[in-house]
């Protein structure tokens, strides 16, 4: 970058993460707006606001230890703005959890699992280029590690989205969240590769579950026309921060999620989307640590997290700056 602002010639591409921060809070700030006055949403306003004010209040916290610990101002105190972007992960995250959640009318699942989501991008993160990235998708985590010690909370019934439409309605918001969605991905997230390798890959695995069990194809096929399914792949899949950042990767992840997703739903495991999103991101981060060790010796083009260890450039390191959803 020049004195003047203008970028040099060779400079660091621009830094998209703020830029879909900022989108995909917004989108998601205008979709439970929606949910609690027109959708219909099972969660009750509170449990929005203990999920998001959880979230806000275990973000500041460990930014408060890690500052201290660092011996630098919080970045929350550095500015209007900088304060803004610093709390768009948290918010993103608590919304994502109270819209994803049913615990009935209970208070204190919401609250967990927004604590579980901040926090494990602190305890979970994997070296590159001797600098630490988290590999736990942050709410799908909270979702996963909530249905798992609370066996009584689920996930958000698939009619929550659309109780309340009727006529073309039902048509128009999934076209909106696909439209959106893809639009999100393309320009910023880089993620299109990801999604249609996880949507290919999900249909082949129904056509597979059907050839070889007693499963009905269309039932297989179902869980795409929902929303959940659609929130599920346009924005929690395709996070960048806890994803591949190469075509090859993230074909790779893609398929990987499927398959997962196929071997939980032969177990007749609930909730196999979440544990298999958890399942894929988990084995990832530990072959970023194996790799960074030297355990794991391959091709320079293998693709063992968001950038090669090896390969990493500055520039690329803040494209790929997690979304933390």
């Amino acid at each position: 970058m020049s004195m003047n602002g203008v970028p040099a010639a060779g400079s660091p591409k621009k830094d998209l993460r703020i830029p879909a921060l900022r989108r995909f809070a917004l989108a998601i700030t205008i979709l439970n707006t929606l949910g609690h006055t027109v959708l219909g949403f099972e969660t009750s306003l509170a449990q929005l606001c203990v999920a998001l004010g959880t979230a806000y209040g275990t973000e500041i916290l460990i930014e408060l230890i890690a500052s201290w610990s660092e011996r630098r101002r919080p970045t929350f105190l550095t500015g209007r703005v900088a304060a803004f972007d610093f709390m768009l992960p948290s918010h993103i995250t608590g919304l994502a959890l109270s819209m994803l959640l049913y615990g009935g009318d209970r208070l204190l699942p919401f609250a967990f699992a927004s604590v579980i989501a901040i926090t494990s991008k602190t305890l979970f993160v994997a070296p590159i280029k001797g600098r630490v990235r988290h590999f736990l998708n942050p709410s799908n985590t909270g979702i996963a590690a909530t249905v798992f010690f609370f066996p009584w909370v689920a996930v958000a019934p698939p009619y929550h989205f659309t109780e309340n439409l009727f006529g073309g309605w039902d048509w128009a918001l999934p076209a909106l969240i696909v439209c959106t969605g893809s639009l999100l991905n393309t320009k910023l997230t880089k993620k299109i590769p990801l999604i249609l390798s996880w949507v290919g890959a999900f249909i082949a695995q129904a056509i597979v579950r059907h050839q070889f069990s007693d499963t009905w194809l269309a039932a297989s096929l179902a869980p795409i026309t929902g929303v959940g399914f659609l929130l599920f792949t346009f924005y929690m899949v395709s996070d960048p921060g806890t994803t591949p950042s190469t075509r090859r990767g993230q074909i790779i992840f893609g398929i990987s999620l499927a398959s997962v997703y196929a071997v939980l739903m032969a177990l007749h495991i609930q909730y196999q989307l979440f544990f298999a999103l958890f399942l894929v991101c988990a084995t990832r981060g530990v072959i970023l640590h194996a790799v960074a060790r030297g355990w794991v010796v391959g091709r320079q083009k293998i693709e063992a997290g968001p950038i090669p260890a090896s390969t990493a450039t500055p520039a690329a390191e803040e494209q790929a700056r997690p979304l933390a959803v």
